[in-house]
């Protein structure tokens, strides 16, 4: 063998060939990493878009076949690019749910063009028993309105039909009461993705819903 050829493999140009093949096989990896990664994207706006609804994460995992802890970090990474780019969509967390809808801001605009429900506007009455149910919940009309002090028959009728709570169930005890808790409208209108970011309630709070009721009363009676 020619000596120059042999005394070019020496052990520092060997070791210089291996790192530049071990960076190019990095960087291979991480552009089969990115690409997967835009397909996955891709793939979890057809399916919220075509859904509509939210979509649990369970079965955003089960369809695409990505494990859930990937499949969140990507999510939430893509909700934090979609308010970056400052687009007239969005992807919202409802619970342990996932829903694409447009921004708020867009409401006008798009009622203008489309037959849009009228946002309806809650009174005392309706916030008070709302907050209630959101933080006593599962919990019964009589619950509420041992609360509250009055009867509470409206307000869940029209919270009921403003789709803000929904029946969950039934109590085990004599008449088999129904059940009441919030809904992912719930969610959605107050801006928060969990029960746990919403504010805690002192027993004060309480009190004050039930003397704010009790005047309510007086003066539909005085009236």
């Amino acid at each position: 063998m020619n000596c120059s050829v042999i005394s070019s493999l020496t052990p520092s140009r060997l070791s210089g060939e291996s790192d530049r093949i071990q960076i190019t096989d990095i960087r291979t990896e991480e552009h089969r990493v990115e690409e997967s990664v835009k397909k996955t994207e891709a793939a979890i706006e057809a399916v919220l878009f075509s859904m509509g609804d939210a979509v649990e994460l369970k079965d955003l995992s089960d369809v695409l076949q990505v494990d859930t802890k990937i499949l969140q970090k990507i999510l939430d990474d893509m909700m934090v690019q979609y308010e970056e780019e400052d687009r007239g969509i969005k992807i919202v967390k409802l619970e342990n749910a996932y829903q694409l809808c447009t921004k708020n801001e867009y409401y006008d605009i798009l009622s203008s063009l489309v037959n849009i429900p009228k946002k309806h506007s809650l009174t005392d009455s309706l916030m008070e028993t709302l907050s209630i149910v959101a933080y006593k919940q599962p919990v019964t009309r009589q619950e509420i309105e041992a609360i509250r002090g009055v009867s509470c028959v409206h307000a869940i009728n029209r919270l009921v039909e403003y789709n803000l709570i929904t029946e969950v169930g039934r109590l085990d005890a004599v008449g088999r009461p129904i059940l009441f808790g919030t809904t992912e409208d719930f969610l959605r209108c107050f801006g928060v993705s969990s029960m746990d970011e919403l504010p805690s309630i002192t027993p004060d709070k309480i009190e004050r819903f039930r003397q704010e009721a009790m005047d309510e009363v007086n003066i539909k009676v005085e009236v």
